[in-house]
């Protein structure tokens, strides 16, 4: 039924969505942009390919903030009119995406206050897909528990938030911990979500987030190799919809360095290719990058499943992935470093 009546709700924004997708830089583009000398003729060939003059009104001469910061107005842009145009269960499905950036920011602003840096030069770096109201008054918060009790109650972010509160006060460690814990909760949340919602969206979403959920549990562990970080802890900040669950996540609990990691990967064949062809050697791609990689992949099948919300989650991770590429060229031209002006991820 939700398929017969999905063209009525959400006809203009798939078809809108699909014609966002088809806009997304190609390899040419990319190719083209890195022969260029200087960021006015990165400008100059941007306004051939589906930018257009979006830096016409920006003065001389160009800098790679702006661009960065030009490049996200436009996503937001995009985001905010499909929200606005959205009926439910799509609405509440596209308040999900923000969430996660919503996360990104709290957590920015509260290490950036821990390291004594004012709040109104935290803002502006924060994604505005995830600013809202409470967010400048994070400052006041000494600890999870104020955090919480003081701004986050009435935020979508709450329930998940209920799973970190402590009346210790914030140092780099307890910070992470929050960032993770709340990403499980959000991670496990959206994915039930998407299982409701069902059909084609289910099919797609439940795979892009169990990806997301295993990286993020190879991150952690892998990232946690030399803190104060117990195996205990650390098992409870894997998210568990992904498909390292369960038997992958307990193995990653036990790893005591990178190779435990990788030969845990070697189980799952998506995961081991990942693993396998990453390096830190000059010209090699990190296992980020590799990540980066696999997690395109996914998101351009999205965009084959018909009646399917989740291609408007592809498009963000694509544009997202789109910026990165855009302003690490736009960074290798502004420093003359062409030896690793191709160290971008291909979209299409």
């Amino acid at each position: 039924m939700a398929d017969m009546t999905f063209n009525v709700n959400c006809g203009y924004l798939d078809g809108l969505v699909r014609g966002l997708r088809a806009g997304i830089l190609k390899s040419a583009d990319y190719a083209n942009l890195s022969l260029c000398e200087t960021l006015e003729d990165l400008k100059l060939h941007l306004q051939s390919t589906e930018y257009g003059n979006f830096l016409a009104a920006e003065p001389s001469p160009l800098s790679v903030s702006v661009i960065d910061e030009r490049l996200r107005q436009k996503l937001v842009d995009e985001f905010q009119h499909m929200r606005q145009q959205a009926v439910e269960p799509l609405k509440t499905f596209l308040d999900y995406i923000t969430y996660g950036y919503m996360i990104d920011n709290i957590v920015l602003v509260i290490t950036g206050v821990l390291h004594n840096r004012p709040v109104r030069e935290l803002l502006p770096k924060c994604h505005k897909l995830g600013n809202f109201p409470q967010l400048e008054l994070i400052h006041i918060a000494n600890s999870a528990a104020d955090l919480y009790n003081a701004i986050l109650v009435d935020t979508p972010l709450a329930p998940y938030f209920l799973g970190c509160i402590s009346e210790g006060d914030f140092d780099e460690l307890n910070i992470e911990i929050i960032r993770n814990t709340l990403y499980k909760a959000y991670l496990e949340d959206f994915y039930q979500l998407c299982e409701s919602i069902g059909g084609p969206t289910a099919e797609s979403m439940c795979e892009l987030l169990a990806f997301e959920a295993d990286r993020r549990a190879f991150i952690i562990t892998i990232n946690s190799f030399g803190t104060d970080l117990t195996k205990d802890d650390r098992a409870t900040l894997y998210p568990k919809c992904g498909k390292l669950h369960p038997y992958g996540l307990s193995s990653l609990a036990r790893c005591d360095d990178y190779d435990q990691v990788r030969a845990v990967a070697a189980y799952f064949l998506e995961y081991n290719a990942c693993f396998e062809s990453a390096g830190s050697g000059p010209g090699e791609k990190t296992l980020e990058d590799k990540f980066f990689e696999h997690e395109v992949a996914l998101n351009r099948n999205s965009f084959l499943y018909h009646f399917n919300y989740g291609v408007f989650y592809s498009l963000i991770k694509l544009r997202e992935q789109e910026i990165r590429n855009v302003v690490w060229i736009a960074e290798c031209i502004a420093q003359k470093n062409n030896a690793k002006i191709d160290n971008y991820v291909n979209i299409f």
